[in-house]
């Protein structure tokens, strides 16, 4: 009891105590909010934006709030997963979780907005409860009655219709969402998503070391805009001499490579992402091996996936490169049939003759995507 009424006082004393204004270096930040709590509820936070700025996130609007405020839990799930939808020109959705997706979907032909949640939300269900949803396009009501079937935190879109604001406002029919929270975002567009929107520094990123030692880093963007800038592997060694990858994808199998890169950049390292017809079949992240992480997307998918598709033809994507070919091997058992990731192994060679062997597509990103949260 005296711990609790001590991590008590401590909250009380703190809330509130934060600066309205701050600079770093040449940037200078006005205090937008105080928050619920940072990322448990013993840690006070505050939320700031850039002075005199707007920003997508900065811009967003509450438009139903729950019994309390937003965290900084909440906060970051809510960019993680705007950090998704952002890069489709086609209506997207992401389920963040403890800032990585459980799921994430972009919409192909013949389906709607809320064929596209529940693709994204049955990638892995389970996970999904308690989740913040993010999407790139307004909200209609068949969505949000099916996001009202299931628990979730936040909702956040750049816009909805006033029939899906009036479902999820219905607290007698839908009980369990009682205190979900509404957010209008900004200009989704407005984020950066590739390298060249940083050339001026403004969306650098800060990282606070435990003595208080400060890193500040270029965000991590892509030079990925399209299919075209995934080539086809290719690599030399004194073991293989020169290979490259010849088995030629199909036109969806890229789409759906360039889908699942574009979601790993916000999946934590070490990260791979399976995807099928647009839809998040499995995310695997945060192991420290690579082979390791595309058998816990396998595992992950036999144990969580609801829904009609199986690996068999599916894509993957890797945010490192592969030091031995083992992953491909294991990806490839499991059905797999088209793969990216970077280049840069002593092995590329070994791996793309190996991939080539088994009959799979190896394409090659320009960059790592590491993501260290």
């Amino acid at each position: 009891m005296a711990e609790k009424l001590a991590r008590n006082s401590y909250l009380t004393r703190n809330v509130g105590d934060y600066p309205e204004k701050i600079t770093v270096g040449t940037r200078t930040y006005v205090k937008n909010s105080d928050l619920r709590y940072g990322t448990n509820p013993h840690q006070p936070a505050a939320l700031y934006v850039p002075e005199g700025g707007h920003g997508t996130i900065a811009d967003m609007k509450t438009l139903k709030s729950g019994k309390n405020g937003l965290s900084q839990t909440n906060l970051e799930d809510i960019s993680g997963a705007l950090n998704i939808v952002k890069f489709f020109d086609k209506p997207a959705c992401a389920v963040m979780k403890h800032v990585n997706p459980s799921g994430a979907a972009a919409m192909r032909p013949g389906e709607t907005l809320r064929d596209v949640y529940i693709k994204a939300r049955d990638c892995d269900a389970r996970a999904a409860f308690g989740s913040v949803i993010a999407f790139n396009v307004k909200v209609d009501a068949a969505t949000a009655e099916e996001i009202m079937s299931t628990f979730c935190e936040c909702v956040v879109a750049p816009d909805y219709e006033e029939a899906a604001l009036a479902l999820f406002n219905n607290a007698e029919r839908f009980k369990l969402n009682k205190q979900i929270r509404i957010l209008q975002c900004g200009d989704i567009a407005a984020l950066p998503r590739y390298v060249e929107d940083n050339a001026d520094g403004r969306f650098d990123t800060f990282k606070v070391l435990g003595d208080g030692s400060l890193v500040i880093a270029a965000p991590l963007l892509t030079h990925v805009r399209s299919a075209a800038d995934l080539p086809a592997a290719s690599g030399e060694n004194k073991a293989c001499g020169p290979q490259v990858s010849t088995v030629e994808p199909t036109p969806e199998q890229m789409e759906d490579l360039l889908d699942a890169w574009y979601i790993n950049i916000s999946v934590r390292s070490n990260g791979v992402v399976i995807v099928k017809n647009g839809q998040t079949l499995a995310v695997g992240t945060g192991e420290q091996d690579r082979v390791g992480a595309v058998e816990q997307a396998i595992e992950k998918f036999s144990l969580k996936y609801k829904g009609p598709n199986t690996l068999e033809g599916a894509v993957m994507s890797s945010d490192g490169f592969f030091p031995f070919y083992d992953a491909v091997e294991v990806a490839a058992k499991a059905g797999i049939k088209a793969i990216v990731a970077p280049s840069g192994s002593l092995k590329d060679a070994d791996v793309i003759k190996r991939a080539n062997e088994l009959g799979v597509v190896l394409r090659h990103a320009p960059e790592r995507i590491f993501s260290h949260h």
